[in-house]
């Protein structure tokens, strides 16, 4: 069980996308470049996402992709799942076939896992990623601020 880089790679575009949206339509040369992943990589997530109605493609100058629906609608499971990310940590592929054709001693363990895992990333939509990117980003464009204390003549600086 691991999530690769198509999911990874597909939830952190969509981020992107959702943040900067709002201008209108967003190109895949511009995620990739600011998310420093391969153009050609971003085209075949987003034939996914597009196919699974996530994304819009809009042509023509000014073109770009969009959300095909609102950032509050969509899950991190709805994202993987587009991209043909597989969630699952049984060894059987769920097909219960584990050990000789049989289930094994582990099977409930890790189906039960899977559950959670889906259960988990259908609990966060792309709305909360984007506003939690956004305070980070507001929180990291805040003046520093210093208290400067003077002791006899002297300044010093308080962090």
């Amino acid at each position: 069980m691991r999530l690769t880089t198509k999911g990874r790679f597909a939830v952190t575009a969509m981020i992107d996308l959702g943040m900067r949206q709002e201008k209108g339509p967003v190109t895949l040369s511009a995620i990739s470049q600011r998310q420093r992943i391969s153009l050609s990589y971003l085209e075949q997530l987003f034939g996914r996402l597009r196919r699974h109605e996530l994304v819009e493609s809009m042509r023509g100058p000014g073109g770009g992709y969009r959300l095909a629906r609102a950032a509050k609608e969509l899950t991190v499971a709805d994202i993987i799942y587009a991209v043909d990310e597989p969630l699952d940590a049984t060894q059987c592929g769920g097909k219960q076939n584990c050990l000789d054709e049989q289930i094994c001693m582990t099977h409930e363990l890790w189906a039960s896992l899977n559950r959670h895992m889906v259960d988990f990333l259908d609990s966060i939509t792309l709305q909360d990623l984007v506003d939690e990117q956004r305070e980070k980003q507001s929180m990291s464009h805040q003046p520093v601020t210093r208290n400067v204390v003077f002791h006899d003549d002297r300044e010093t600086t308080a962090h």
